[in-house]
């Protein structure tokens, strides 16, 4: 090619130096190097594909338009959900601009006929110069066990309708912590909605609003599609913690719209409280509560798991948003402290598992106690990796530890079946594009069938029972 050149050059009479002729070499041979590494690069990541998942590039928030409610239809409701409170029994959570429109819910098994009939309660806020719709909070029932029923808000509006959970065995939860409202969001929602779940647990960061209080509505109308048609059980992550000191309560949002059954359990704050569903008791504690031995949270855990009994729900699941087992770099130490005081507590009443958020990425750890690997102890999933705006957490520590059995830096969620009461199959999906892909997936034996229980049970009682 520098020939052909050369020959051209002269062909048009231009004199041209060996110095221009040498420089012409050199930007030829440099270009050629550039196609060459460009290929290599290429051919690597190609064959690091088949051995490495190659993430894709992050996604854009969403924009829900604000005209999404018609504003002649101020009553309408809007943001529904539901959530469980008490046995056999559902809290319906909607919000209306009209301040007048009244709290109640009509529902039935029979779509367009209802016979029953729930009256409710509601509540608002202000947080700065932002002032909150009604939020209303129904509780229907009893209802029946695993049964589709149909319901209306305050008369007016769409017809919504919910699947009770079963009473036994088998029961699916759908699990994704940190979701946010990106792309990636989105491509978590299709794929839960793809899996057939009872029941979506979420271990903190819901909406991250972060003080942007119309970001919160968003959230609610964007999930309202799932969160109407199967409960959502929740509890606070840092995001909700919308503290601005002399001038707002830091929870004030999160719980006046998301009302979770903690006087139903005992407690005395929303941001911790407990439920029992077909033979699984779950524990929902707060890491942005107090935690430590002298605090109500604490007296409230030991009191919760004094009262299981493994017989009735041999299943017990624990969730909170800061990870205390966690090998990435992100948030290293950061659950430490309310390990210290209540790991021991988990450990005493034989917890078959532990599920946290907060870290963007997924892990999940063999069982462990204390640091070490322990056959009687819980097993621990972080799974921050619902579709934040702040993307994955990519560094871990190497080596990896040997409590840690698999860990990945990618959006997506898993999904928990408990068989009966000695085994559970746990998934987890990335998300792949825009496809669910099964990256890994284990089969957990409890402990009630381990003999784990029968070994702790004088351990048990003089660790939940010591003042």
């Amino acid at each position: 090619m520098i020939k052909r050149m050369k020959e051209r050059l002269k062909k048009k009479y231009i004199v041209v130096s060996s110095k221009q002729l040498l420089l012409l070499d050199l930007t030829f041979t440099y270009h050629m190097e550039l196609k060459l590494l460009l290929i290599l690069k290429l051919l690597f990541a190609a064959l690091a594909a088949e051995s490495e998942y190659v993430r894709p590039l992050p996604r854009k928030t969403l924009t829900i338009p604000w005209d999404s409610i018609s504003k002649s239809h101020s009553s309408y409701p809007q943001q529904v959900r539901i959530s469980l409170a008490g046995e056999k029994h559902m809290r319906v959570t909607w919000i209306t601009d009209d301040k007048r429109s009244p709290s109640y819910v009509e529902y039935g098994t029979l779509p367009g006929r209802y016979d029953s009939i729930a009256e409710g309660e509601y509540t608002s806020y202000n947080y700065l110069l932002y002032s909150s719709g009604m939020i209303h909070h129904a509780v229907i029932g009893p209802l029946e066990d695993n049964t589709v029923y149909f319901y209306r808000c305050a008369g007016k509006g769409p017809e919504f309708q919910l699947k009770t959970p079963p009473a036994q065995f088998p029961i699916t939860f759908a699990v994704a912590g940190d979701l946010g409202q990106t792309g990636w969001t989105k491509s978590t929602l299709d794929h839960i909605d793809q899996c057939k779940y009872d029941i979506y647990l979420l271990p903190g960061d819901l909406s991250y609003a972060d003080c942007m209080q119309h970001l919160w509505d968003n959230f609610g109308r964007l999930v309202e599609p799932l969160a109407s048609a199967r409960p959502w059980m929740v509890t606070e992550g840092n995001h909700e913690e919308e503290n601005i000191p002399l001038l707002t309560d830091e929870f004030v949002s999160y719980n006046s719209r998301w009302k979770m059954p903690f006087e139903e359990s005992g407690s005395t704050s929303n941001l911790y409280y407990s439920f029992e569903v077909a033979g699984v008791h779950v524990v929902m504690l707060g890491s942005y509560a107090d935690y430590d031995v002298y605090s109500e949270q604490y007296r409230w855990l030991k009191a919760d798991l004094l009262k299981v009994d493994r017989k009735r729900t041999p299943w017990l699941l624990v969730l909170f948003h800061v990870p205390w087992y966690n090998s990435n770099k992100a948030h290293q130490g950061a659950g430490d402290d309310m390990m210290a005081a209540m790991e021991p507590l988990l450990y005493a009443a034989s917890v078959d598992l532990v599920i946290a958020g907060h870290v963007h990425a997924y892990e999940r750890s063999k069982r462990v106690y204390h640091g070490r690997l322990d056959s009687c102890g819980a097993v621990h999933i972080t799974i921050g990796d619902g579709g934040n705006r702040e993307g994955l957490a990519h560094r871990y520590i190497n080596p990896q530890p040997t409590w840690s059995e698999f860990r990945e830096a990618s959006f997506g969620h898993g999904e928990l079946k408990i068989v009966n009461s000695t085994h559970a199959f746990w998934s987890w999906h990335r998300n792949d594009d825009d496809e669910s892909v099964k990256a890994d997936d284990i089969w957990i034996t409890s402990l009630v069938s381990s003999g784990c229980i029968d070994q702790k049970t004088h351990e048990l009682r003089s660790t939940l029972m010591t003042p």
